[in-house]
Parts: C-alpha cells; sequence; structure tokens
C-alpha cells in the first residue's frame, strides 16, 4: 500500500511585478517524511511555503496540503500544519509557560488540558528548568525550541521549518536537528524542512529538492541524485558536492 501524500503541488507558480518567484513548481512529499528543501537564498523556498500555508495567492498552478487547498481552506490547513518561520516572535516579558499558554488559548486549549501539554512539550524540548524565564533572555537556540513547542500545542500533522537553525551555534543546531529528527520518528510528523545548511539536510533528510531561481532542478534521494550527478565511484558524497553540482545548469 502506498504511503499518502500530505502535500502536493502542480505547476505551482508567484509573479511579483512580472519577476518569477517560483516558477512552475511541482513535487510531492508523502506522510513520515523530512523533505529537505534547499537552495540559496532568493530562490523561492519562502514564497512557496506562504503559498502552502494560504498566506499568499499563486499566480497559477495548484497545491493541496493534507487533501486540502490552502487557498480555499486557510484556517483548516493552519489547524493541522505547524510552521516556524525564519524569525520566531514571542513577548519578550512573558515566561516560558506564560507564552504557550497564550497560544494555547488562542488554539482553543485550556485549562488541565493546556497545563498537560506545556509541561510534556517544555520537557521535549529540553526548557523545562527554564520554564519560568523570561523569553527576552533567551539564546537564539532556545526561542526556536520553544517555537517547536509552540507549533506542537495543537499537534500538527506536518511541520514547516523555514531556517530553522540560521543564527545558531553548533551545539544549537545539532540540538534542534536532533529534535526534529526525534518528532518525526516518535509521532510520524511530516516535515518540509527549508535550509541551506546542507551539512543538517544530509544528516536527518528522506529526500532532498534543490530550488534554484524559482525552479526545482532536482529532487530525490541524496542517493539517487548521487548516481546521477557523481556516479557511485567507491564512496559516499556530501549533499554539497551534490547541491553544487547543479548550478551551471541554471
Amino acid at each position: 500500500m502506498d504511503t499518502p501524500t500530505v502535500i502536493e503541488t502542480k505547476d505551482l507558480s508567484k509573479e511579483y511585478d512580472h519577476q518569477v518567484a517560483v516558477d512552475h513548481l511541482t513535487f510531492s512529499i508523502r506522510e513520515g517524511e523530512i523533505f529537505g528543501f534547499l537552495g540559496p537564498n532568493g530562490a523561492g523556498k519562502t514564497t512557496t511555503l506562504l503559498m502552502l500555508l494560504g498566506l499568499t495567492r499563486p499566480s497559477k498552478g495548484s497545491a493541496l496540503v493534507c487533501g486540502l487547498d490552502p487557498m480555499r481552506k486557510a484556517k483548516e490547513v493552519k489547524r493541522r500544519v505547524g510552521y516556524l518561520p525564519e524569525n520566531v516572535g514571542f513577548y519578550g516579558d512573558l515566561d516560558a509557560v506564560e507564552s504557550l499558554e497564550y497560544v494555547a488559548s488562542l488554539n482553543g486549549i485550556r485549562g488541565t488540558e493546556a497545563r498537560g501539554k506545556i509541561e510534556e512539550l517544555l520537557e521535549l524540548v529540553g526548557l523545562s528548568e527554564d520554564a519560568r524565564k523570561k523569553v527576552g533572555a533567551f539564546s537564539r537556540g532556545m526561542k526556536q525550541r520553544l517555537g517547536i513547542a509552540e507549533v506542537l500545542l495543537k499537534d500538527p500533522e506536518v511541520l514547516f521549518l523555514d531556517e530553522p537553525t540560521l543564527g545558531l551555534d553548533p551545539e544549537g543546531a545539532v540540538r534542534l536537528i536532533d529534535l526534529i529528527s526525534q518528532l518525526n520518528q516518535e509521532r510520524n510528523i511530516s516535515v518540509l524542512l527549508s535550509s541551506h545548511h546542507l551539512h543538517q539536510v544530509q544528516k536527518i533528510s528522506h529526500r532532498v529538492g534543490i530550488m534554484i531561481t524559482g525552479k526545482m532542478v532536482a529532487m530525490g534521494s541524496i542517493e539517487s541524485l548521487a548516481k546521477e550527478k557523481l556516479g557511485l565511484g567507491g564512496r559516499e558524497y556530501s549533499l554539497e558536492e551534490i547541491y553544487m553540482k547543479y548550478f551551471p545548469e541554471v
């Protein structure tokens, strides 16, 4: 039996004042998959995420997220998808528990249920000891992990993560990547991981897509892309080596 598809696009495109940001993008992500969405700044990755969330309207083409059209069913999509943007915003004068209580209330989660979820999630992301610390004093890595806890409050089926390790020190980046892998394995959460940190993507992704100037120029497992571009001549190739092979073609 085939694994269900949680994200599917067909010729998805976006233009701004005749400037093409996303150009006939066609791809799919399966349930339980971590999909590494790669490309340089300006490649169209964030614009694609915004279209999949129903936050910006495509110029042409179509998309389905959890079987729903994000432009027609934006609220339903947002209930089923957790989105961590590149820059997570919090009220600095609230502590971690208060921040999550506020988000829980916005999602209709209150009382005993909210307290139980918040305690569980702070433990999961490694912030239990900092639960009553003001978020304004958090490091960037701590804020990113609090952001993961925030999006998990509604038990999403899919996570959209936009450059989640940007600006983190090596230890913080490793901790966050390990957490994403743990969520995928233990909760079967599908993940669309947008990043240009290739070694981190290689560590946890089942498949990757390489996007350059709005186009998906390659998609598949790292092994299949290595075979296509470099052959399998007795050693494993890094994702960075594979990635750089596509730039001369565009």
